[in-house]
């Protein structure tokens, strides 16, 4: 079975009736080129192919004009892979930036959490800005070389990672999971080790390919998770593989992780700019609007807009 094919016409049977007003977009990213050496170095592969337009800038004033357009009221940024021993320059800088534009309204940071010190500078990125909501390290590790970020896929079994885990309960903040299928067992019992800590499964669990035996690995890795009461799930990142807005992969990750989750436990984001490498945000509105269009109206408000409104405190 090879991946769903996007609509020829992607704006064709819209039905938007009792579409939140608002929406809350849960994970995008803003940044300055200069910034991040994966954009301003060399080229290599990466988990979302050639990524040549988004070697520039892409700053607050852009995305808000951007997101406001689409109906976009708040949003939640995810920390972009600055230099580790930079992750309290990098909210210093989104600090400076919501004084500016009022935009972001909540901030997800990075450090280093294999390395001892990382409960400090958490404090330290804590005491500079009350829009702090938790934390990212990518633990997504995979066959292929390019779709890595960790260096192997049981990092999180790690002791000081989990001593350095145990420290967000301490400030109440919460820690974005990424991982693919064949790690989600392992991530299911960590997270049952955290239970006072709130978990949010990144890019709906990466489903990496819609072949039958893709899907059933991953099925089964999201319902171990879905089990654990403080997991919630990101409807984002699903050009990820495809590059492209793939209807029916959407429809199916919306249909799926509502079934597992529930909509108090389920939410959408843009991934802007990364999914700027093949789409507009008004289609990737639309697409995601079209999936939820044969749910009640209270379910799409909670993938919508409530449920980050509530996991993020907005």
């Amino acid at each position: 079975m090879t991946s769903p094919e996007q609509p020829d016409h992607p704006e064709d049977s819209e039905n938007t009736g009792d579409a939140p007003a608002e929406l809350v977009d849960a994970h995008h990213h803003i940044w300055r080129k200069a910034d991040l050496p994966w954009l301003d170095g060399e080229m290599v592969p990466r988990i979302f192919g050639p990524y040549e337009p988004i070697r520039r800038d892409y700053p607050a004033d852009e995305y808000v004009a951007e997101a406001t357009a689409c109906g976009i009221s708040s949003s939640v940024y995810v920390q972009t892979n600055w230099p580790l021993e930079r992750s309290v320059d990098e909210v210093r800088w989104l600090r400076d930036v919501n004084a500016q534009t009022g935009w972001p309204m909540a901030v997800i940071g990075s450090a280093d959490l294999f390395d001892p010190g990382a409960a400090e500078v958490m404090r330290h990125q804590a005491e500079l800005t009350p829009l702090m909501r938790g934390t990212r390290l990518q633990l997504h590790w995979h066959d292929r070389p390019e779709f890595r970020f960790a260096s192997a896929p049981d990092r999180m079994n790690d002791p000081v990672f989990r001593r350095n885990i145990a420290t967000l309960a301490e400030l109440g903040w919460l820690f974005e999971l990424q991982v693919f299928a064949p790690q989600m067992a392992d991530a299911a019992a960590f997270v049952a080790d955290f239970p006072d800590i709130t978990f949010v499964l990144v890019h709906a669990g990466m489903l990496d390919g819609t072949e039958p035996s893709h899907v059933a690995e991953w099925t089964r890795g999201m319902r171990l998770l879905a089990e654990q009461p403080n997991v919630v799930v990101k409807l984002t990142g699903q050009g990820t593989f495809v590059h492209r807005v793939d209807q029916a992969l959407i429809d199916l990750v919306t249909s799926a992780c509502l079934e597992m989750f529930g909509s108090r436990r389920c939410m959408w984001g843009s991934n802007f700019p990364v999914e700027k490498l093949w789409t507009d945000l008004p289609t990737l509105v639309r697409a995601w609007r079209r999936a939820l269009d044969r749910y009640a109206p209270d379910i799409r408000r909670d993938v919508f807009t409530e449920t980050a409104r509530r996991v993020y405190a907005l």
